[in-house]
């Protein structure tokens, strides 16, 4: 079970919503087993100490974990928060106020599929903390939320601050902390100047009517745009004296009709059989066309505006809130990782997380966990395959 290879022994767990250890309900590898989300309209919390704080200083950050969607999923997170260091972190009390540094994996809601990555940014002028969150991955997530397979997560942050998201160990997006994040890790260095007003006679068209243009004398502006046609022929057969419905001949009253409280009964109307063979029923009228005298309402054409002075903006200055961060990978350390969702789906499963810097190890801890689980899917589909034959 891959919790105790990176968490303390103890796990502090929030007593609304229920965790169990549990195998997959299929293609379960025998005697693996994983932590399940097993409530549903539920709080969970869970979460567990490090063994060893993770520093941000000159090597990467590698956080990988399992989810299957066992139900698939409604509405509900599966991500991971990584929470900050601190002298009063007390797993005790965690719940959705508990300082984090990074929340990173997958949460769904109707139709919007996301995969978070999120870090707190300590803004160096004031302390305070504001959430920058990377840009949608430009890929389609949804199969990976209704296959109800279990897919691999991982998140490598580099020294140099850029970034990578797995899926299944393929890159589904990938940036940089300084240009890739939403806001922006640094703030513009100038802002509009919030005093500054456009003048009242400033002339933004691009194009005006002509002043010195006149209507022409033989401009009607009365004449409509469609007219009868006088050439068109009411076509042979039309049953003028045929109208297009006719009450169902089939049709009775029925036996609770109250004539005193529901009124006369009518048959209802279907269209006249007569009418199916027939050009047409009922009054005949002339078709519309358009008509070569139609003109519309005469407007003055449009010419290049002299005074035209280009679209408005603020003068600039200088932004008071203007810091420079050139690298943010220097995070607030984190000593814990936890679980704080709210899920309105059960039989969420997680395992084997593991956080360490070096990519061989992530990924050979995959091989024998998830690689085991993506093997025994393969062969269960295989047979099942066979089975049809």
């Amino acid at each position: 079970f891959g919790l105790n290879c990176i968490f303390s022994k103890t796990l502090c767990m929030c007593v609304l919503g229920r965790w169990e250890v549990e195998e997959l309900k299929e293609n379960a590898v025998p005697g693996d087993k994983g932590l399940v989300l097993k409530s549903v309209a539920k709080y969970h919390a869970i979460s567990a100490m490090l063994t060893k704080a993770f520093v941000f200083d000159d090597k990467p950050l590698i956080v990988q974990y399992e989810v299957n969607f066992q139900k698939g999923i409604d509405c509900g997170g599966a991500y991971i928060k990584l929470l900050s260091s601190s002298d009063d972190l007390n797993l005790e009390y965690f719940f959705d106020k508990t300082p984090y540094t990074i929340m990173f994996g997958p949460d769904k809601c109707g139709e919007d599929y996301k995969l978070h990555f999120i870090f707190r940014h300590k803004n160096p002028k004031t302390g305070e903390y504001d959430e920058k969150h990377a840009e949608r991955p430009d890929v389609d997530l949804k199969k990976f939320y209704l296959d109800k397979k279990t897919h691999l997560y991982t998140l490598v942050l580099k020294p140099d601050d850029t970034f990578e998201i797995l899926i299944d160990q393929t890159v589904v997006s990938k940036g940089s902390l300084l240009e890739n994040m939403i806001p922006p890790v640094n703030p513009s260095k100038e802002i509009d100047d919030p005093t500054d007003k456009k003048p009242d006679d400033w002339d933004e068209r691009p194009k005006i009517p002509d002043p010195t243009a006149v209507k022409p004398d033989d401009w009607d502006e009365d004449e409509p745009a469609k007219i009868e046609d006088p050439d068109a022929v009411k076509p042979e057969g039309w049953l003028d004296d045929e109208p297009q419905y006719v009450p169902d001949p089939n049709a009775k009253k029925p036996k609770d009709w109250d004539e005193e409280m529901d009124g006369e009964w009518e048959a209802p109307q279907i269209p006249n059989p007569k009418c199916e063979t027939a050009p047409g029923c009922g009054e005949w009228v002339r078709p519309m066309k358009n008509n070569p005298k139609y003109k519309g309402k005469w407007r003055a054409p449009m010419i290049d505006n002299p005074n035209y002075q280009g679209i408005w903006s603020p003068r600039k200055i200088p932004n008071p809130d203007y810091f420079e961060d050139l690298h943010p990978f220097k995070m607030t350390a984190v000593s814990a990782i936890g679980l704080e969702l709210w899920s309105m789906t059960s039989d969420i499963y997680f395992d084997n997380f593991i956080i360490c810097s070096e990519k061989e190890v992530a990924d050979r801890w995959a091989a024998d966990s998830w690689g085991l689980k993506k093997l025994v899917a393969s062969a269960n589909e295989a047979l099942a395959y066979m089975s049809l034959l």
